[in-house]
């Protein structure tokens, strides 16, 4: 029997004992969450050509997030049950811009493929068994962490999930030790759990067809050395790719009559077994010895991002500088993905091997103005000194790209349509990397959360 389902056993048979128990009952919620969720992306130079981006992609559908928490059973061990259920809904999708023209990748970008074709809908089922021990908590199932060494992706229709188990304890004031090992992941526009992978060893190449893993370990923890200093240390290790250090510092700072955010990062990534010697394992970026810029991990990435908050105004600015000869590794099966770094916009992330990138931000809460709910803000980011190949594999460094990202969002805040929110998104991508289109993007999302107890 897997881990996992032994897990939700236990636990069952202990809710079961003590179902009618005060907390369990009393403090289990549940909510309904809906998004109605369009993307149009316009790849704006070059051809199709062998890829797998036609000039538009556009798609258009509803999704469905019921979500429901248990409260705990009474006793010195205590026993609850978490669920998720997710479903989306297709209300606009052609075989010309479902993102999957040629048919070889997943799904597209929004919705899983029938071929080439988006699917009508699709759903999923997750469930958590969990264990409390007084501010030990085990979860064993469906997870979505969001950690520095793995982050879970709600940037489409539906969010992605993993499965696996995980353990976090609070018994040492002011200190979070967190420890976990995932075993499969679910995009964001699928309905399957699936092994995990990182860029460029998890698809088709000229060695082999994509590799995988099963085995995502990660432990840390975080540290309050002050009310308003927090350090942190994680390590991941995917078995087969890449072992990854985190260190981090973040600190607030009242100035005057705002407060100064300073937020600290640093990776240190390296290869791990057959990522280091098998070329089917290797990953994209590297080009020192590897004439395909496919090779081992080997990535130091800093980053700072300094934000000042005053009278509903934010203005900040980063710096973040992507060192070693491969591009920087995240948990990528190759369905849309997120990772812990400053750099990770609407279109790209700014992390590959070499880069170095300065970022400008500003935002408005228009709350100060009598406006609750209503919020704006802008990123620009500056990409210069990246290591690529061109397209007859000659090595070539100084690449550039730049992305501008918009956010317009309104949340009403009180009233009988109250969680409702509208949010438009837009963001110009521009690059002179070979063989890479540029983009433009928006994306419109109405959203509406609904307490059911």
């Amino acid at each position: 029997m897997k881990k996992s389902t032994l897990a939700l056993a236990v636990a069952v048979a202990g809710i079961a004992q003590q179902v009618s128990a005060a907390g369990f009952i009393e403090d289990s919620k549940a909510t309904l969450g809906l998004r109605n969720f369009y993307i149009n992306t316009d790849n704006r130079d070059g051809h199709r050509g062998t890829s797998n981006s036609a000039s538009k992609n556009a798609e258009w559908g509803q999704g469905f997030d019921l979500r429901f928490i248990s409260g705990y059973t009474q006793g010195t061990v205590q026993f609850g049950v978490d669920a998720i259920g997710l479903y989306g809904v297709r209300l606009d999708s052609s075989h010309a811009e479902h993102g999957n023209y040629t048919g070889t990748a997943s799904g597209g970008t929004v919705f899983p493929s029938d071929g080439n074709t988006a699917v009508n809908d699709f759903a999923s089922l997750g469930v958590t068994g969990k264990v409390k021990i007084s501010q030990t908590e085990l979860k064993l199932g469906t997870l979505q962490p969001k950690l520095p060494v793995i982050v879970t992706n709600d940037g489409r229709l539906l969010p992605q999930t993993f499965q696996g188990g995980q353990i976090t304890t609070n018994d040492i004031k002011d200190l979070t030790l967190v420890a976990g090992q995932i075993e499969k992941a679910k995009g964001r526009n699928s309905s399957n759990n699936e092994n995990l992978s990182i860029a460029s060893a998890n698809a088709s190449s000229n060695y082999s067809a994509g590799k995988f893993s099963n085995k995502f370990y990660y432990a840390g923890g975080d540290y309050k050395l002050t009310k308003d200093l927090t350090a942190q240390y994680y390590y991941g290790n995917l078995e087969d790719f890449y072992k990854q250090h985190f260190l981090g510092l973040t600190h607030n700072w009242a100035i005057g009559p705002g407060v100064l955010k300073s937020d600290l990062r640093y990776f240190n990534s390296s290869d791990d077994g057959k990522n280091g010697n098998t070329a089917a394992y290797y990953t994209s970026g590297n080009y020192q010895g590897f004439a395909s810029g496919r090779g081992k991990v080997d990535n130091n990435l800093y980053s700072g991002l300094f934000l000042y908050t005053v009278a509903g105004h934010t203005f900040g600015g980063g710096y973040q500088v992507s060192n070693g000869s491969s591009d920087f590794p995240w948990l990528n099966q190759g369905d849309g993905s997120s990772a812990y770094i400053t750099t990770d916009m609407q279109i790209q992330k700014f992390a590959r091997a070499g880069e170095r990138t300065w970022q400008a931000r500003y935002a408005y809460d228009f709350a100060k103005v009598g406006v609750p709910g209503l919020t704006a803000g802008v990123v620009y980011l500056k990409g210069t000194d990246i290591d690529t190949v061109t397209s007859t594999r000659a090595e070539l460094t100084g690449q550039s790209e730049w992305e501008r990202d918009i956010t317009v969002a309104y949340v009403i805040p009180e009233g009988p349509l109250k969680n409702l929110g509208v949010a438009w998104k837009n963001a110009m991508w521009r690059t002179d990397l070979a063989n890479t289109r540029s983009q433009d993007e928006n994306r419109l999302i109405v959203s509406y959360s609904l307490p059911l107890f």
